[in-house]
C-alpha cells in the first residue's frame, strides 16, 4: 500500500467475488435462473443428513426445481466441515462432472462447498492433499491456489443466519489435530447468494437463533476492531440493529417471512465489514477452540463468549461500545448486558457450563486460543494465557 495522506484515515475495503445477491425469491426458482445465467447443465448439490431426511424441505424442493440440470447430491457434511467430508463431496462432484455447485444449508455446508472448489480446481482427492493450502497455526507457509480457466464455482442457499456465504474464507476442521483451519481464495465466495426466508422455515428454532447471534457477534466484533473505518462502521451498526429487532420477532411470530428476511439482511450487513477485511476478536478466536476442538456448535460459541469478551474489552473500548448499545435500543445499559439479555431471551446458552465445557478444559482452551489470529488482534491486547483465562472465567 502507498503512503496515506497525512491527517486522514486510510485503509482497504476488499470487494468479494459475488456476481449478485438474490433476496425474497423462492430458492428453487432463483437457483434455476442463476444456473441458466451461468449456462450450467450439471448442477451438483451439497447439504446435510438432517436436510436430506426431510420429505419436502429446502433440499428436496431445490432438487425438484432443478429437474434435468440436477447432476447429483452429496448430503453428508458434518458440523464444522471436516476435511474428510470436503474431499468426499468433491470426489462425488467430480464423478458427476459438475459444472456448478449449490450449497443448501448453514455455515458448515457452505464452508465445505467452498473448500470443495479447491479440491476440484487442483485435483485434490485426499484430506492430506489439502494440507499445503490451509492457513492454520500449524503452518507458517502457504502454497498459492491457482484456479483453472474453467474453475467450477458455487451458488449458496442459506438455511441459517451464519453468513458464511458472504466471505471468501472456508473454515475447515483438521480431524487429526481437532483444530479449525482456514482455506481462502477470492473465488471461493459464491457467485450468487440466494436469501430466501422460506428456506429457513424448517430450520430448528435453536439453530436459527444461535446462528443469528453469530451474526450479532460479527457486527459487534467488526465494529470494535481497530481496522473498522467509515466504510464499515455503518454496516456493522445497521446489521446489529436489524438483527436485534428481527431475532425476537421471529421467536414471537415464527411463520412471518418478513421477520426472517430482515434477519437475513441484517446478517448480510453485519458480515460485510469482515468480508471486506476487518478482523474479528477474541469471541471468534476462542470460539474456534470451543467448536473445532470440543464440538460446540458455531452459534453457541458466540452465545457463550460474546458477552464475556465485550465485558473484558470494555476496559479499553467502553466508550465505543456505547454505539452498539444504541443500535440495540438502550443507550443507558452496557453492550455486554444487552447481548446477554438478547441471547437469554432466545433461550440460548449463556455460559460455558451450558454447552458442556468443564473447568478442567479451560487451561487447554486458553492455550489453544492464543494461536488464533482473532485472539491476537483483539481490541484489548491478549498477551498471555492468563488473559484468556480471565475471559473464560467471566464466561464460565
Amino acid at each position: 500500500m502507498t503512503t496515506a495522506h497525512a491527517g486522514i484515515a486510510s485503509g482497504v475495503f476488499s470487494v468479494t467475488a459475488h456476481d449478485r445477491v438474490v433476496f425474497g425469491v423462492p430458492a428453487g426458482e432463483a437457483v434455476v435462473h442463476e444456473a441458466a445465467r451461468y449456462d450450467a447443465a450439471r448442477v451438483f448439490v451439497t447439504s446435510t443428513r438432517s436436510l436430506a431426511k426431510m420429505s419436502d424441505g429446502p433440499l428436496q424442493q431445490l432438487e425438484r426445481a432443478l429437474g434435468a440440470r440436477h447432476a447429483g447430491t452429496y448430503a453428508a457434511v458434518s458440523s464444522h466441515s471436516p476435511r474428510e467430508d470436503v474431499v468426499a463431496g468433491a470426489n462425488a462432484a467430480r464423478a458427476a462432472k459438475a459444472d456448478l455447485l449449490v450449497a443448501v444449508g448453514g455455515g458448515s455446508v457452505i464452508d465445505a462447498t467452498k473448500a470443495m472448489q479447491l479440491c476440484l480446481w487442483l485435483g485434490l482427492d485426499t484430506a492430506d492433499a489439502m494440507e499445503p493450502y490451509c492457513v492454520g497455526f500449524e503452518r507458517t507457509k502457504l502454497s498459492p491456489v491457482v484456479p483453472p480457466p474453467d474453475a467450477v464455482r458455487m451458488v449458496s442457499v442459506s438455511t441459517t443466519l451464519s453468513a458464511s456465504e458472504f466471505t471468501e474464507n472456508a473454515g475447515i476442521t483438521q480431524s487429526k489435530t481437532n483444530t479449525k483451519q482456514s482455506f481462502k481464495h477470492r473465488l471461493f465466495a459464491p457467485r450468487s447468494v440466494i436469501l430466501d426466508p422460506a428456506a429457513t422455515l424448517d430450520t430448528p428454532e435453536w439453530l436459527l437463533s444461535c446462528t443469528g447471534i453469530r451474526s450479532v457477534d460479527h457486527a459487534m466484533e467488526g465494529y470494535c476492531n481497530a481496522q473498522a473505518s467509515l466504510a464499515t462502521e455503518a454496516l456493522s451498526l445497521q446489521g446489529l440493529r436489524l438483527l436485534a429487532q428481527a431475532l425476537p420477532a421471529i421467536k414471537r411470530e415464527p411463520a412471518e417471512l418478513s421477520h426472517r428476511l430482515r434477519a437475513q439482511m441484517g446478517m448480510w450487513q453485519a458480515i460485510a465489514p469482515l468480508a471486506a477485511g476487518v478482523p474479528t476478536g477474541a469471541s471468534h478466536g476462542i470460539g474456534y477452540v470451543l467448536g473445532g476442538t470440543f464440538g460446540v456448535p458455531h452459534g453457541h460459541t458466540s452465545c457463550v463468549m460474546l458477552p464475556a469478551v465485550l465485558q473484558w474489552n470494555a476496559a479499553v473500548n467502553g466508550e465505543r461500545q456505547k454505539a452498539l448499545a444504541a443500535a440495540m435500543g438502550a443507550t443507558d445499559r452496557p453492550a455486554h448486558a444487552l447481548a446477554k439479555e438478547l441471547i437469554a431471551g432466545l433461550d440460548q446458552p449463556t455460559s460455558q457450563r451450558d454447552v458442556g465445557i468443564t473447568r478442567d478444559k479451560l487451561d487447554e482452551i486458553a492455550t489453544r486460543a492464543l494461536s488464533y489470529h482473532p485472539v491476537q488482534v483483539n481490541p484489548r491486547p491478549i498477551k498471555t494465557k492468563a488473559d484468556v483465562l480471565e475471559i473464560l472465567d467471566i464466561a464460565w
